[in-house]
């Protein structure tokens, strides 16, 4: 499924209003068997300018300010949670929650043109959440130059570092991201969910406890249908047909 920032005006800054609608997006029909992976992108040269200032100006309160921030975090442990993978097709600039947008998602692919930015330390507000992504998405010493200095990553810096999975020109965004998409398409749906959650819960834990509850996450897998389907088709040299 398709998930368009389509507020170019206003550079697709995550208002409010924009919050509650991908929420809504990305929940919507998120245990459907039809739904495979989704996909965010965003019409207009800038990705995603992070929250709208105006929201966050002396104008509202600090209940509004705190609910912004609180949605925010929402959407973003949202995309972890999600039982499908979820690609970032970036075309453009993606700064502050913006870049954290793209930190949160599972995979990136991003155009040659794109460029990713924390810059809110120049206008006085420490771009502090989206370190939380920056920070367990890029080495420590990288995420903390984009912050300290608000000097954005090239998509080529970005990919070197590991915000981003692919760079490709921009007149092959949609056919790399679409290549990627049909991929996870061919895997059974129960095995990436329980491969997806399975991952973000390891990466929390120290290495003896990880690999206890992967071991025990792969004997749970080997009772899934379609994990012995798969293996069984494996050893007879035939392809799976995945039944959902």
């Amino acid at each position: 499924r398709d998930i368009v920032l389509n507020n170019p005006k206003k550079r697709n800054a995550l208002s409010l209003s924009m919050l509650q609608a991908l929420r809504e997006d990305l929940l919507h029909d998120s245990k459907s068997k039809e739904l495979r992976v989704i996909i965010i992108s965003a019409e207009g040269p800038v990705f995603c300018s992070g929250h709208d200032l105006r929201e966050l100006s002396s104008e509202e309160d600090v209940k509004h300010h705190s609910k912004v921030f609180e949605l925010c975090a929402e959407v973003m442990t949202l995309i972890q949670k999600l039982p499908v993978p979820v690609i970032a097709k970036v075309n453009g600039l993606a700064t502050a929650a913006g870049c954290q947008l793209v930190a949160s998602c599972d995979i990136a692919v991003a155009s040659e043109k794109s460029q990713f930015a924390t810059p809110g330390v120049n206008i006085g507000l420490f771009c502090s959440t989206p370190g939380v992504a920056l920070g367990r998405s890029l080495p420590r010493k990288v995420a903390l130059e984009m912050l300290f200095t608000g000097e954005p990553l090239s998509a080529q810096e970005a990919l070197m570092h590991g915000l981003v999975s692919k760079v490709v020109p921009e007149d092959k965004l949609e056919e790399e991201t679409m290549k990627i998409s049909h991929k996870i398409c061919k895997s059974s749906k129960s095995v990436l969910a329980l491969g997806k959650a399975t991952f973000y819960r390891q990466m929390t834990q120290d290495l003896d406890t990880a690999y206890k509850m992967t071991a025990q996450v792969m004997v749970d897998n080997l009772t899934l249908r379609d994990g012995q389907e798969g293996i069984e088709a494996f050893i007879q040299k035939r392809k799976p047909v995945w039944s959902h």
